[in-house]
Parts: C-alpha cells; structure tokens; sequence
C-alpha cells in the first residue's frame, strides 16, 4: 500500500482509506471462499490441508518473534517486513501440501 499513496494519488487520504476498504472485503471474500472450499473436501484432502495449515503457522511464528527480535536490535542486515513472511508462509504452505498430498497416494 506504500506505493499507490506516494505515486497515484498524492497521499490523498480518502483514496488511501479506499484502497485499504478495498483490501479488507477482498480479504473477507477470500476467507469465505476458503471455507467454502474446506467444506466441499473430502476428509483426506481436508486432514492434508489443515495439517499444511498448520505447519504453516507454526513456522510463522518461529521464524517471525526472532526476526521482528533480531531486526529491533538491527543484526540482521536487512529490514524484516511483512511480505518476507507473507512469501514465507505461501511457500511452506505450497510445500508441505505437495509433501501431504504424496504421503498419502
């Protein structure tokens, strides 16, 4: 969201609060969505699913609290932002639900 205020529109307050309005209910869809995709799973694909769910958010944390630790005290020579984490969690997600899914063929 840094980039549409300070190029787009000028730090324009009301077009920002949009954007960010924006972000949220297409947020809110895609949790939606998500649930009503789970339900139509069957239970295999549901159990392989919430287990890459929860490792998922497993390695956020362990990897998160020590880089937010590590940042605050600048050891690590880069900026620990959101988006790393973000990358972070599609990638183990995508990983452990392709290890589950050949587990269990």
């Amino acid at each position: 969201m840094v980039f549409e205020p300070k190029f787009l529109w000028a730090n324009v307050l009301v077009f920002t609060l949009l954007a960010v309005g924006l972000n949220v209910l297409v947020g809110i869809g895609a949790i939606m969505a998500n649930k009503r995709y789970f339900e139509e799973l069957d239970d295999l694909q549901r159990r392989v699913h919430l287990n890459s769910l929860a490792i998922t958010v497993g390695v956020a944390f362990i990897v998160a609290v020590p880089c937010s630790v590590l940042d605050s005290y600048h050891v690590i020579p880069f900026h620990a932002d959101v988006a790393h984490l973000v990358m972070l969690m599609g990638l183990t997600y995508g990983a452990s639900n392709l290890y589950g899914t050949r587990r269990y063929r």
